[in-house]
């Protein structure tokens, strides 16, 4: 039952993946109000599939070691320096192949059944960080400081309770603190293949251009 569980919810998730709805929120406008920034942060991790099937497989990642609430802090912290990075006119190379191979890489870790120690998962995840941030950024360039701010805030507290939330869904149903779990390898494995789908759709888009 659990597996099916597992296949059925998540497969449910990975029809969504789509690169069509990995735009920014606010129709890509750039945030001029508090509010703005708030639901901008609140909407560009959930409606960027790439990045909300990295958090995903990083929660079950962490909840696999027993450190959800700790594990996922590097992530946050560097998306943070990401968002800036951008923000300020820094190039991070690579960006989209980079957010969409760290959702492979860390999904197909969770399917393998093999639990990360702590220092490999803050370096894995903190390096995934200034990707994903650099995405981020993205949407705030060229906003004043005040919505800026209400963006990261928004970034950080829907990151960090979508992380939380598949954690603990996956540790109530799925034994998620057994890395072994064949519902929990299900999940980490369809997180994966979204991942890979976004992958794979960026390297055809630098293959022949025009098509991402």
């Amino acid at each position: 039952m659990r597996f099916y569980q597992a296949a059925i919810f998540l497969g449910g998730f990975a029809g969504m993946a789509s690169p069509a709805l990995a735009h920014h929120p606010l129709g890509g406008g750039t945030p001029e109000t508090v509010a703005h920034g708030v639901l901008s942060g609140i909407g560009h991790p959930v409606l960027g599939i790439d990045h909300l099937a990295f958090i995903v497989a990083m929660a079950l990642a962490a909840v696999a070691m027993g450190r959800l609430a700790t594990a996922p802090l590097a992530f946050l912290a560097v998306s943070m320096i990401g968002v800036l990075a951008t923000y300020n006119g820094i190039t991070v190379p690579m960006i989209e192949l980079m957010v969409a191979g760290s959702a492979t890489l860390i999904g197909a870790i969770v399917f393998s059944g093999r639990k990360l120690t702590m220092p490999v998962a803050v370096g894995l995840f903190a390096a995934a960080g200034l990707f994903h941030g650099a995405a981020y950024g993205s949407a705030i360039v060229g906003a004043e400081s005040t919505p800026l701010l209400a963006y990261r805030g928004g970034l950080l507290v829907t990151q960090y309770a979508i992380a939380l939330g598949a954690g603990m869904l996956a540790k109530l149903l799925w034994d998620g603190a057994n890395a072994a779990s064949v519902s929990l390898r299900v999940a980490g494995g369809v997180a994966a293949g979204v991942g890979f789908a976004f992958l794979f759709e960026r390297v055809e888009g630098l293959i022949v251009p025009g098509i991402v």
